[in-house]
């Protein structure tokens, strides 16, 4: 084959604006394109497959596929080895640059672990930075049964990984087995993690490019503002429908069961979005934004949007919330519940009663109510 683009198919034309592109990267990162695919993403979101297996990216659903380092591999994968998924990468480095090309932010997708998606994933990172889009990684970790052998290739791929990336979503799939009923089926428990793909990248995506007359918008620039802060970074997404969703999905957002638990207080940057029934109360909201202001800095930038809608429960709200510009990255409890706390001591900043408030259609300041809140993470980043 002498196209390293081995099926092109545009589903419908792209809008002007922003635009936003996910890949995933070898098998893991590729099925989770697919079930985004399957999950009606924006107009505006280019999906891309890229592997080392030809026969597996056939199966992929997705508007560009792309085969990695054909020269190398022969179309027949990576063989475990890291190494050769990194090689791999690099033998195709133009064109994935080519393809990620006028994207302002770009997810990308990968299982760690294996070849491709270890080996490929900080070198696509890294064309995401060099065309100068916002670069947000969403990785899985094995689960332990597969071996330390694929747990140690994680670690030393993620490490790479974060240094390639803007941000860094981690998800356990260990954690699965805490969360997932007994009798739910494999395929059913890895859409689990799949799904934690779609959410992220729709909410970033409805956050940015969903524009209506009765809508706050959050912009692209304001998301730059937000996630120009360095160190850690904390990402959530959160819905609900009942009579205090708008409390209901901000908790959603702020804890994870996938992840273990970190604390967001002295953050410097806040971005929330708020998707609703244009009949939703603004009380709701304004004590859904009180828990974002118990825990962020004293001065933090604290930018949000609304984006309303129609064919909802006006009982529904929908809640994403991104968070930046920790004093110091704070350790996990699965690594050491001692050096969280040690952290969170030295690194927290004392939650005080003003927060400035920005939006594109106004400022205010407000006075804000609640104890310290213990806030699990759904995305954690350590940018340089």
């Amino acid at each position: 084959m002498n196209n390293n683009v081995i099926d092109i198919q545009e589903i419908q034309p792209r809008p002007q604006g922003v635009v936003i592109t996910t890949i995933g990267v070898g098998g893991g990162g590729s099925h989770m394109i697919s079930h985004l695919a399957n999950t009606n993403p924006h107009k505006a979101v280019k999906l891309i497959a890229a592997n080392t297996d030809m026969q597996d990216l056939y199966t992929a659903n997705a508007d560009v596929k792309m085969i990695l380092g054909e020269k190398l591999t022969g179309g027949l994968g990576a063989g475990m080895r890291p190494e050769v998924g990194e090689k791999a990468a690099l033998e195709t480095y133009e064109e994935i640059k080519a393809a990620l090309s006028g994207s302002h932010i770009v997810f990308v997708s990968a299982g760690l672990g294996g070849g491709t998606g270890t080996g490929a994933a900080p070198v696509i990172a890294k064309a995401a930075k060099e065309i100068g889009a916002l670069t947000i990684s969403v990785v899985t970790k094995p689960f332990k049964s597969e071996g330390n052998k694929r747990a140690k290739f994680a670690e030393e791929g993620l490490q790479n990984l974060k240094a390639e990336s803007d941000c860094i979503v981690v998800i356990p799939n260990e954690r699965l087995l805490s969360i997932i009923p007994p009798r739910l089926g494999y395929k059913e428990s890895l859409e689990i993690v799949d799904d934690v793909l779609a959410r992220a990248v729709n909410g970033m995506s409805n956050m940015i490019l969903n524009h209506g007359p009765k809508d706050i918008n959050v912009d692209f620039a304001d998301a730059r503002t937000v996630m120009s802060y360095k160190g850690l970074a904390l990402m959530g997404i959160g819905e609900a429908t009942s009579d205090n969703a708008a409390i209901d999905a901000m908790r959603e957002a702020t804890e994870s069961p996938l992840l273990d638990n970190i604390s967001i207080k002295g953050a410097k940057g806040v971005l929330v979005s708020f998707e609703f029934h244009e009949n939703h109360p603004l009380l709701g909201v304004n004590e859904a934004m009180e828990i974002i202001h118990s825990v962020a800095d004293e001065y933090a930038d604290v930018i949000y949007g609304t984006h309303t809608r129609t064919d909802v429960d006006e009982n529904y709200v929908r809640v994403t919330v991104i968070a930046t510009g920790f004093e110091k990255e704070i350790v996990t409890s699965s690594n050491s519940q001692a050096q969280t706390k040690t952290a969170q001591e030295e690194g927290i900043q004392k939650i005080n009663e003003s927060f400035r408030i920005v939006s594109r259609n106004f400022k205010e300041e407000n006075g804000l109510f609640g104890d310290e809140l213990e806030v699990p993470t759904y995305l954690r980043a350590a940018r340089d």
